[in-house]
């Protein structure tokens, strides 16, 4: 399971926790401009934009998690098991696998609204990327500083949502999760006022009372709830530590750790990293389980107009300043 949100300052960001029982190799991947995608309809796109992301390389392909593209468009794939569909080939349509889906988009867009044209004329396949690598049951957000959209692939057709609130977990799909979210209307960061009864004075005990109700388990639908109040409540000055501080803060209070969600046996699943990209300077930063400390990327610092991927091993052991 997993959350994605949208955050706005002086500057646009997208970042998402991955939840997931184990690691699987991922790396910090900055794919260059010249980096050619083969896609399984037969088509090559040898020149795109340059993306960055968390990705496992797998046979010299990014397998991307999260990215974001050089003009701000960022993108993330969500587990979404037991609704997804992918559909058979059609030969009206461009055929485009899920695992294609995220370099396909941020390829060849520069904004939502050019992402959601490009993905009326595409047709979601069920092409998987090897034998060994299946597959997965995803869908998605696409962001960027004006507009946020959720892509669901159904049995009845690829769906297309506006996300007005940045945020993005998994089942039941997206609709139920807006539907929802109105049964939390009275929340509130200020202090509770009486509504109980007018002839008995009530008056809160505790500061944080404007929040009773908020959910507090790991559940999809609460993960939801608790990450857009707390996003949309979340207050900071425009800097740039600022801002990508209280990021990690919003996904903070939906991670899940280790222990707290058993799959069975001794497998568990918690929240592998936290990652947040400041979309319009091409800064990838991320946390991971083992090491709370935030490491950064900076896209500009590769050659972007090159051919071959650049990758960076994720920092998974902690870092602890020493400050006497």
């Amino acid at each position: 399971m997993c959350t994605a949100i949208t955050y706005k300052t002086k500057d646009f960001y997208f970042g998402r926790n991955l939840d997931v029982e184990q690691g699987y190799g991922e790396k910090v991947c900055i794919t260059p401009r010249s980096y050619p995608f083969v896609f399984r309809n037969g088509r090559t796109m040898k020149e795109h934009y340059s993306i960055i992301g968390m990705a496992v390389i797998e046979s010299g392909y990014p397998l991307y998690f999260d990215a974001t593209n050089e003009k701000g468009l960022s993108m993330a794939g969500l587990n979404f098991p037991d609704n997804a569909v992918y559909y058979p080939e059609d030969c009206k349509k461009e055929n485009i696998a899920p695992f294609e889906l995220i370099p396909f988009v941020l390829g060849s867009c520069a904004s939502a609204d050019e992402a959601l044209y490009k993905l009326k004329k595409i047709n979601l396949c069920s092409d998987s990327f090897s034998k060994v690598l299946p597959h997965t049951p995803l869908h998605w957000i696409i962001a960027d500083k004006n507009r946020s959209v959720t892509i669901e692939p159904m049995i009845d057709g690829l769906k297309i949502y506006e996300n007005t609130l940045g945020v993005l977990t998994n089942n039941p799909p997206f609709d139920y999760h807006m539907h929802n979210i109105v049964n939390y209307i009275n929340l509130t960061p200020n202090p509770p006022e009486n509504r109980f009864c007018s002839a008995v004075e009530l008056k809160p005990c505790s500061l944080g009372m404007g929040g009773i109700g908020l959910p507090g388990d790991l559940s999809s639908a609460s993960r939801f709830v608790r990450a857009a109040f707390v996003k949309l409540n979340s207050v900071c000055d425009e800097t740039e530590n600022s801002s990508v501080g209280s990021f990690f803060q919003i996904l903070g209070s939906v991670e899940q750790q280790r222990g707290l969600n058993r799959l069975g046996g001794d497998k568990y699943e918690y929240t592998l990293y936290s990652s947040c990209c400041n979309a319009e300077k091409g800064i990838y930063y991320y946390t991971t389980c083992g090491n709370r400390r935030i490491t950064a990327v900076d896209m500009y610092k590769t050659d972007l107009n090159g051919s071959g991927l650049t990758a960076y091993p994720l920092v998974t052991e902690q870092d602890v300043f020493c400050q006497n």
